[in-house]
């Protein structure tokens, strides 16, 4: 009759070691924990009809490449070959130009003083050579006045132009430096940092950048160039960046799917807000050399739609990081106490992206303003009042373009907390009806203590 009090003693320490064990187990996950069947078949429903509806978009508006097109010999519209400095000889510039008007001395302004500076002053006489195309091994002379922003030397790599209408001596110049092994170093260096800190998450980076590299000029550039809705073509475009951004960074886990449906609500926002207020303040988008440019080849082209493409996709890089930083906060807050509920969570949640919000609303601004510095000098200079400066339309589609931005990320604050913290409370509900870890360690304290 004494055996059994006695029997639960041998299993006591069994029982503590399991519950250990099992506890132990529970936080060994980390980011990675599982959620309950029913959460993953919710957000299948709502996910993969819109990765669906991506698929199909890109099927549909498929360009099949840009449309063909007659050179203008314009901008960035102009037949070009690699080319290459062999001599460089310094003359007088009197000589090289003796056609022009004789300069008048008079040096109180800018044209004034370049004009005496090319009939005093020492010039350079560059011989370059054609190193690609059909004239491959030809020499034109280019002259570089002694204020050109850009000075020539021997051994330097060029762009040169071809203008296949001009007089033989006159068919090529150069119009630029070649610059193809700093930026491909630069770009090597990047990837070295990224794979280095970043390891295999690093690695994915990088692929997931090149795809989104590879949709921006595979299919929404020549899409809208062969006459799509722009705004359509953004949508879907970007749509499918984040898709294979985010699943590709961050692999197929409901935190991902729950960074992906904040980003989409928020991409939703940013284009109904951007498209109320670019039509509201008549913008056009056809402000510029570049986009008359496009504007006259492809005339069929909607400016402002393009303009509200671009306010999308720009949009796009810093909600991915705003939504996936919110998202990992609440799950590691449930990790940390997984008692704490939905309300709980937000709360937790939101503090955190206050701080976010102040960052990220402050980088977007800058990253605007940097863009536009030259812009801003030069209405600087005019000496133009604040209201004159920001109703200007060059201006006004900046402020537009960054307010419309960054109230979409502020927005998917709240948003993609919220959608995280019911996630994760649900599914602690979820777990805890279904025979989960903390039931067998109070199972086994209830035998001790009976014991």
């Amino acid at each position: 009759m004494t055996s059994p009090p006695s029997a639960p003693e041998p299993h006591g320490p069994a029982s503590g070691s399991t519950q250990s064990h099992a506890h132990g187990h529970t936080h060994s996950h980390g980011p990675a924990a599982p959620v309950s069947k029913h959460l993953r078949k919710v957000i299948a429903a709502v996910l993969i009809p819109f990765a669906a509806a991506v698929v199909v978009g890109l099927v549909a508006f498929w360009p099949g490449g840009a449309p063909a097109h007659e050179r203008t010999g314009v901008g960035f519209d102009r037949q070009t070959q690699d080319g290459r400095v062999t001599k460089v000889v310094s003359v007088n510039c009197a000589d090289v130009n003796a056609s022009q008007v004789p300069a008048t001395g008079d040096t109180s302004t800018a044209a004034g003083q370049e004009a005496v500076n090319e009939q005093t002053g020492k010039c350079k006489k560059a011989t370059v050579e054609v190193t690609s195309g059909k004239d491959k091994g030809r020499t034109f002379v280019e002259v570089v006045q002694p204020d050109a922003p850009r000075q020539l030397r021997e051994g330097q790599g060029v762009v040169v132009a071809y203008a296949p209408d001009a007089p033989r001596d006159l068919q090529y110049s150069v119009t630029d430096v070649d610059r193809a092994f700093p930026m491909a170093l630069l770009a090597g260096i990047f990837a070295l940092a990224v794979i280095v800190v970043g390891r295999l998450r690093g690695l994915m980076a990088l692929v997931a950048l090149a795809v989104s590299f590879a949709v921006l000029t595979l299919f929404i550039l020549p899409a809208i160039l062969q006459g799509s809705n722009p705004l359509v073509v953004a949508v879907i475009g970007a749509s499918a960046i984040m898709l294979i951004a985010l699943y590709t960074c961050h692999g197929l886990t409901a935190r991902t799917s729950v960074a992906v449906l904040g980003t989409l609500i928020s991409l939703v926002l940013i284009g109904l807000l951007g498209s109320l207020f670019i039509g509201w303040a008549v913008l056009s988008g056809n402000t510029d050399d570049n986009t008359g440019l496009i504007h006259g080849l492809y005339p069929d082209i909607d400016m402002s739609g393009l303009l509200l493409a671009g306010v999308i996709i720009g949009s796009l890089g810093v909600l991915d990081d705003v939504t996936v930083t919110q998202t990992s906060a609440v799950w590691e807050l449930h990790q940390a106490d997984p008692a704490m509920g939905a309300r709980g969570l937000y709360r937790a949640g939101i503090r955190i992206g206050r701080d976010h919000i102040a960052s990220v609303v402050n980088t977007l601004v800058l990253a605007y303003a940097g863009a536009a510095l030259p812009l801003l000098l030069l209405f600087s200079i005019a000496q133009s009042s604040v209201g004159t400066v920001a109703n200007s339309e060059l201006v006004a589609e900046e402020i537009v373009r960054t307010l419309v931005g960054s109230i979409g990320l502020v927005a998917s604050v709240p948003v993609t907390t919220a959608l995280a913290a019911l996630v994760v409370s649900a599914d602690r509900t979820g777990l805890g009806a279904g025979a989960g870890a903390p039931a067998p360690a109070r199972t086994g304290r209830g035998r001790r203590r009976k014991a």
